[in-house]
């Protein structure tokens, strides 16, 4: 009987899953020394920093995201589509929900895959801390299919004020969290009104727009440092967004959000940005140790800390650092996971000692559009911070982005990707219109 290679399977295609799978792909599945499999709900990657440019049409997901099976195809790796719901660790099997269309229709029924080595890279979601009404009345910008409803449901208001010939009607948007999502979609959507001119709505535009910003915590961006959070707060009120901190949100109706201290504040278009957790299905589970907000506590290696078969990475990763914080849930912290599981697995299957995970801090930058942007860099030869704005800062931002595009698609590829980029900027639209 010929002996079977490992399999390692990979649930969650974001940043640091799909970088994984592709490293793993070239290591390991190209030489055949491993079977690696990706297993994701969605049929297509977008990075998630770019959601918010999603939401407000600036960038079109349908072209700048990545086809999974096309891209495992050309990366030594397997692909299946399909929802995590259970997992079974005397068996070393995962359970795949079944698979319906969009009108219900079953596609599968419900599968279960086998692993050896199983990764965990199940992201984040928005944490509405069960406020009342939340659910029912407001977008999420936790995955594609959300940021594109928003999207639409965007261009449906855009469309109506064009057609109100009264100055004095606005749209009114309201965003509760003032974290980098909420910060850097209230910038966006300024920018993208202000384009609304060039494709026939020229009666809608950033004059009639009105953004309502809402944080909790005395300062937006609370998880960066001061400077940063006050040199895009200048930036955001200069556009004309309200932003309103140490407001807490006790209630959401049809079309305002209630305050704490009984305040309304209406809006046309709500959105919730505001927390992080763990999916809640993780729960349902039964098996991990899990934190308050539903991540998943490992031991040094990021293998869980009751299996040292199943790994973890990403924002569903709870990692304790020496000082007794937590890794932030950021995309450079997904990077490094992944970087770090990748050579552990590689050292697990050689019966080699594994590498302990130790978090670098590379620093924060937020964009607001073209407008600005801003953020902080971890000098390489102290614990110190630097800050930054304007174009070196906007270069720097983008270089994260280039990075991960090299992760998983490599030099050449990546510098194609941004000709064609530079290309189609001239024969398509600036922003998505349907």
């Amino acid at each position: 009987m010929i002996n079977q290679p490992p399999k390692i399977v990979i649930v969650g295609g974001g940043a640091g899953g799909l970088e994984l799978a592709t490293q793993l792909g070239h290591k390991l599945g190209k030489k055949r020394q491993a079977e690696i499999l990706l297993i994701d709900k969605n049929r297509s990657h977008i990075w998630k920093p770019l959601l918010h440019e999603v939401a407000t049409g600036s960038i079109d997901a349908d072209l700048d995201g990545v086809v999974y099976s096309a891209h495992a195809a050309k990366h030594h790796y397997n692909f299946q589509l399909g929802s995590f719901c259970h997992l079974d660790q005397t068996n070393k099997t995962i359970t795949l929900s079944e698979l319906k269309d969009e009108l219900g229709h079953r596609i599968l029924p419900e599968r279960q895959v086998s692993y050896d080595y199983l990764v965990l890279a199940i992201g984040s979601v928005s944490n509405d801390f069960n406020t009342p009404g939340v659910n029912k009345h407001c977008f999420y910008l936790d995955s594609n299919q959300q940021a594109e409803r928003f999207q639409h449901a965007l261009l449906d208001n855009f469309t109506r004020l064009h057609q109100d010939d009264d100055p004095q009607h606005s749209l009114t948007i309201a965003i509760v969290g003032g974290g980098a999502t909420g910060v850097e979609l209230s910038a966006e959507l300024y920018h993208v009104s202000d384009m609304l001119k060039m494709y026939g709505l020229n009666k809608m535009t950033a004059k009639r727009l009105h953004i309502d910003l809402i944080e909790a915590g005395p300062r937006i961006l609370p998880a960066l440092p001061e400077r940063i959070a006050n040199s895009a707060k200048r930036e955001l009120v200069k556009l004309g967004v309200t932003v309103r901190e140490g407001t807490q949100v006790k209630e959401a109706t049809e079309n305002s959000f209630i305050t704490k201290n009984d305040e309304h504040i209406k809006a046309d278009i709500m959105v919730w940005a505001a927390g992080v957790k763990a999916p809640d299905f993780i729960k349902d589970i039964g098996i991990f140790e899990l934190t308050r907000n539903n991540q998943i506590k490992v031991n040094q290696y990021l293998q869980s800390s009751v299996n040292d078969d199943i790994f973890v990475i990403g924002d569903c990763c709870a990692f304790t650092q020496e000082d007794g914080t937590q890794v932030p849930p950021r995309a450079q912290s997904a990077h490094q996971m992944a970087q770090c599981v990748e050579k552990n697995l590689i050292a697990t299957l050689k019966d080699q000692p594994l590498s302990a995970f130790t978090y670098s801090d590379h620093g924060s930058l937020v964009n607001l559009s073209r407008y600005s942007t801003v953020g902080s860099l971890m000098g390489n030869l102290t614990s110190n911070s630097f800050f930054i704005e304007g174009k070196i800062a906007r270069f720097m931002y983008i270089s994260l982005y280039r990075m991960h595009q090299r992760a998983i698609h490599g030099s050449a590829k990546t510098f194609a990707l941004w000709i064609s980029e530079k290309v189609l900027r001239v024969v398509r639209p600036k922003m998505k219109l349907h």
